[in-house]
């Protein structure tokens, strides 16, 4: 995982492992900005993006407003008009400026976010050092939980560099490669037999997870089979060339549509796949596309095409869980699953209630994890979600069969 930190996901209490995983996890943000010129971080590449700088801005506000304002008696915040610039969607929190428009936000420079964020560091680290253990206790939750919503920001940072940066068309390498990839073989296509069972999904507790991960319930499972790994390149190649993007058969209505709409012909930052060269624009620039690893930037519509031309079906976010697929830190794997809030959901509380419950509506599950996913970021029952249109995250797919 070239782009991934140690994992620094915080133990029990004890201030210190606190405090170390805190300045790790900031840390690694400002490390995968450092090779982005403060033009590249300014940059929206499209509404669903964010540049660089509102990444690195937002993620400190909500260290700022979620675990300081609340907590040090007398705080005052950096600047009061930040939380306009860069607050994402808390209602409860005041209004913000347009998701859209984030690219308009010349000022503060990114040289003023990053004094930003070493006077909210600096801040949270006084915090840890002095308050009491009785305090420390009562904010270990928000502060775990902004460890946690940083590191998914830094995963939506590099999502978004590689838009940005395709678009640009002197295809600039976010990171030269250390060295050039190997060539690989692809690997036979294999099956694992799941038997009819009730399983436990969802999280059951001990260590952290996200509030639309729980809570643990039992759901009755069907015989399925499960590939034992995720589509390659090189397979999804054989759609393209099977005529797969112009033959209506094997598209969701939805997404006949989008084709049509958008022109698509291949997965996102592919090129020339119809010739004997295919390209593939990566974080490490233009590459030869590598037929063996995982197929990646694909919609909900595209991976459904697939496995119905494929004679197969996308599994349900149950089915992925029950069987635990090993993590292959390449993508995120889309299912069949609506993002609905499990039996019992109870969001988090205060202003963090409307981190993930407001979105259960028109969103897929995936699972999994991607390369830009850090490590101790990934758990069987972690759940993302996107709409099935999305392209521009690191998303492929894994098959599933009916038995």
């Amino acid at each position: 995982m070239p782009f991934s930190a140690t994992a620094v996901v915080p133990r029990a209490t004890p201030r210190q492992a606190l405090a170390e995983a805190f300045d790790a996890v900031r840390a690694h943000s400002c490390a995968l900005a450092a090779p982005l010129s403060d033009e590249d971080q300014c940059v929206q590449s499209m509404p669903d993006a964010s540049p660089v700088k509102w990444h690195l801005a937002h993620t400190t506000w909500f260290f700022e407003t979620m675990v300081l304002q609340p907590r040090v008696p007398g705080y005052r915040p950096v600047d009061a008009r930040y939380a306009f610039l860069f607050n994402s969607y808390y209602e409860a929190l005041g209004p913000r400026h347009p998701r859209p428009a984030r690219g308009l936000l010349t000022r503060p420079s990114a040289q003023e976010v990053r004094r930003y964020r070493a006077a909210v560091d600096g801040a949270v680290s006084r915090f840890l050092d002095s308050a009491d253990d009785a305090t420390i206790a009562k904010a270990e939750p928000a502060l775990t939980l902004g460890l946690h919503h940083e590191q998914q920001h830094q995963e939506l940072l590099l999502t978004d560099v590689l838009h940005l940066l395709s678009q640009n068309p002197l295809d600039p390498a976010y990171r030269p490669p250390a060295h050039a990839p190997a060539a690989r073989a692809p690997t036979p296509l294999g099956w694992v037999d799941h038997p009819a069972r009730e399983a436990v999904i969802g999280h059951a507790g001990g260590g952290f997870a996200f509030d639309n991960e729980g809570p643990a319930h039992r759901v009755l499972l069907h015989p399925y089979q499960l590939a034992d790994r995720p589509v390659s390149c090189g397979e999804f190649l054989a759609f393209i060339r099977d005529g797969g993007y112009r033959d209506p058969q094997w598209w969701l209505s939805d997404g006949w549509a989008a084709v049509n709409t958008h022109g698509w012909d291949a997965p996102l930052y592919w090129r020339a796949a119809g010739t004997s060269e295919p390209t593939s624009f990566t974080l490490h620039g233009l590459r030869p596309l590598d037929l063996a690893e995982p197929v990646s930037h694909v919609s909900l519509y595209e991976a459904a095409a697939y496995a119905a031309w494929a004679g197969a079906r996308l599994p349900t976010e149950f089915e992925w869980e029950a069987a635990a697929p090993a993590a292959t830190g390449d993508v995120w794997e889309w299912t069949r699953s609506a993002y609905d809030p499990y039996p019992g959901f109870q969001p988090f509380a205060g202003a963090a209630a409307e981190y993930n419950g407001k979105f259960m509506m028109g969103q897929v599950v995936l699972r999994g994890g991607s390369a830009a996913t850090p490590p101790g970021h990934v758990r069987p029952t972690y759940r993302n979600f996107f709409p099935p249109s999305a392209r521009w995250q690191f998303s492929g797919l894994r098959l599933a069969r009916n038995l």
